[in-house]
């Protein structure tokens, strides 16, 4: 899967993972490979991402925003 995360100023990361996990506005929730069309509203929180053959999960501090997941593409708008 592709995640994409961007904010007012740059693209923050652009990169292939294994699995994301976002702060939803309804609570936490972790998308995988072939996740069905979503678009969410985020609360402040973390990103939390897996890659692929690597044992470590990376996070991004994020103060709110929005997600839209389609096509094994996840973007997240940050503030």
């Amino acid at each position: 899967m592709r995640l994409i995360i961007l904010s007012p100023e740059k693209t923050v990361l652009d990169r292939e993972v294994s699995a994301v996990e976002l702060p939803g506005a309804k609570g936490r929730f972790v998308v995988l490979e072939n996740h069905a069309p979503l678009l969410s509203s985020l609360e402040k929180g973390f990103i939390g991402y897996d890659i692929e053959g690597e044992d470590k999960r990376i996070t991004i501090d994020i103060k709110g925003g929005f997600a839209a997941i389609k096509n094994n593409t996840i973007t997240v708008c940050v503030e």
